[in-house]
């Protein structure tokens, strides 16, 4: 049988990645805690934390992981076509409870989630620090989709997202990439591979190559090129 690792709640170290379980893939250590240096040392070696309220904290570095370039995402003719049609607004880091909180919602095929009160906790510590964004996509002054995650030096570690209208994720990521092609972001990392994010340009990277990128990218300081102040972000009509 063996071994979890198990983290000294006095450091801030991580077992090395190679370590990690494949199966489950990517389970690297549990314990410890999610104060922000923790989890800001965590996401820039690749490393998130994920379990249920039943669970101690797990921490997971999937192999591989699946990423987005912000230049090269996909963005399907329909898609385009719904892009310059659309009537709805994007907005970022005006709502982020709130976006946490319906990303924690149930969804249909489970009543699960891994988004606990701690969780909310933590990054909302992050986000009073400029580390943790949200996207929130409007129809009027209703919210209907959006996403969250954290910004270090030029990587964006997407955490969640959610949709209460056909598309409305969609666009507050495309949005998203846009912009962070703008500021000058390399990467999205998207954690583990799903149809959704593949319809959208994701693609996988094997975890040496992944820690290569962030070695280079991620800025474990908490600094980042997200500007100060932005709140409306345009849809990319031109698409």
């Amino acid at each position: 049988m063996i071994q979890l690792p198990w983290l000294d709640p006095d450091s801030l170290e991580f077992p090395p990645l190679d370590m990690a379980l494949t199966d489950p893939d990517g389970l690297l250590a549990g314990g410890g805690d999610l104060r922000p240096e923790r989890l800001i040392q965590a996401y820039c070696q690749g490393i998130f934390p994920w379990y249920e309220d039943d669970q101690p904290i797990l921490w997971w570095s999937p192999n591989p992981r699946s990423v987005v370039e912000p230049d090269s995402v996909h963005i399907s003719r329909s898609m385009a076509k719904t892009l310059r049609k659309s009537t709805l607004r994007v907005t970022c880091d005006t709502a982020f409870e709130r976006i946490v909180r319906q990303c924690a919602a149930p969804r249909a095929q489970t009543a699960n989630t891994w988004i606990t009160d701690e969780m909310l906790d933590a990054y909302q510590q992050l986000h009073e620090r400029g580390i943790a964004h949200s996207i929130e996509v409007w129809d009027g002054e209703l919210l209907v989709g959006g996403l969250y995650g954290l910004a270090l030096g030029g990587v964006f570690f997407g955490e969640s997202m959610f949709a209460r209208q056909s598309n409305a994720s969609k666009i507050g990521f495309i949005t998203l990439a846009s912009y962070l092609q703008k500021w000058g972001f390399g990467l999205i990392d998207c954690q583990v591979s799903s149809d959704h994010l593949n319809s959208l340009g994701a693609f996988e990277l094997p975890r040496p190559t992944f820690t290569r990128v962030l070695q280079a990218l991620a800025d474990p300081s908490g600094a980042s090129l997200w500007p100060d102040n932005t709140v409306s972000l345009e849809l990319p009509r031109g698409a």
